[in-house]
């Protein structure tokens, strides 16, 4: 009897360590899971790590600590750390206000907002237009709005210089129907430069547009019609805010690099004026200015970085994600 009550008590006893074993064995295998896990994740994104943390976060420490550096004689660095180059991006240099580098800024910025409305502007419709093709057709649409990609930027601008040239067909055919007069040329000029911007950053915007009217919930257009809304009305309380996801995606893809843009406006513009990438050149090349270059460069990340903010922040208020 002793002996039976004796087995009883150690019964449970026996069953608590062995539960105790098993969780210490289920725990040691989490362990090693979570170890094997951790060792693969480093082994797979470990060289991408190091590859953006050698090529691109350390250039771009460098470029932010040079930006607070000044010009010696024959180009070198000297310190001590100042914020006079970003006084002189301001436009207060050492001898007093100048304009030329603030009016660079909003020169480049007009330039990409004329951009991203002309490419909203075509951009819309022709998203639209493929959206609604047939299956079969829409790959193949798609494919002519990204043919431009397909050849160099130079070889497409130069393509343009001789389309768009005072003896080209094009300038030909617009004066023969009156829409400019012989004495004015397609290019160079204002016309040239819209025509160019738009052919290089119109798939930027319509892609994420395409994206958007893909996902297009026409019950709710249909809802709006039955309940009175024209087609006007319809397209702005219906399917505009559907697609407002591609649009302000599209938006900042198209503003931001239009921005820094140089190539297109001193080759279809005549180079007559200076724009943030020829700023950043010039400084970078001929003047040896590094230091103010890098303020430059440093100015131009805080606008880009601007914009994707204000795309996330909108993003976040509307409850969409950040692209579609």
């Amino acid at each position: 009897m002793s002996v039976a009550r004796r087995a009883g008590g150690t019964g449970p006893i026996i069953v608590q360590s062995m539960q105790r074993e098993r969780n210490i064995e289920v725990q040691y295998g989490e362990r090693l899971t979570r170890g094997a896990h951790f060792i693969r994740s480093a082994l797979t994104s470990g060289p991408g790590l190091l590859w953006m943390q050698v090529f691109l976060l350390i250039p771009l420490l460098a470029i932010v600590f040079i930006s607070f550096l000044t010009r010696g004689a024959y180009g070198e660095f000297h310190r001590p750390l100042t914020l006079e180059n970003y006084a002189r991006l301001l436009g207060f240099g050492p001898f007093g206000f100048d304009s030329l580098y603030p009016a660079i800024f909003l020169r480049s910025l007009a330039l990409g907002a004329f951009t991203t409305v002309l490419c909203v502007l075509i951009g819309l419709p022709l998203a639209f237009f493929i959206a609604n093709l047939p299956p079969r057709y829409k790959t193949g649409g798609l494919t002519l709005v990204v043919i431009p990609f397909w050849t160099n930027l130079l070889i497409r601008t130069y393509a343009w210089q001789i389309l768009l040239a005072p003896q080209g067909w094009l300038s030909r055919l617009a004066a023969t129907l009156g829409l400019v007069s012989t004495d004015t040329p397609l290019y160079p000029g204002l016309f040239a430069v819209g025509v160019g911007m738009l052919c290089d950053f119109l798939p930027f915007m319509v892609l994420p547009l395409y994206a958007s009217m893909e996902k297009i919930d026409w019950n709710i257009v249909e809802a709006a019609m039955d309940l009175g809304a024209d087609h006007r009305q319809a397209f702005r309380h219906a399917v505009l805010p559907q697609v407002r996801p591609g649009l302000v995606a599209g938006s900042v893809l198209v503003f931001l690099p239009a921005t820094g843009q140089f190539v297109i406006p001193d080759l279809l513009g005549g180079a007559k004026t200076a724009l943030l990438g020829n700023a950043i050149q010039q400084q970078f090349g001929p003047s040896r200015d590094w230091p103010f270059g890098s303020a430059i460069v440093v100015a131009a990340l805080a606008l880009v970085i601007a914009g994707l903010w204000i795309q996330a922040r909108f993003a976040a208020a509307k409850g969409e994600p950040l692209a579609p």
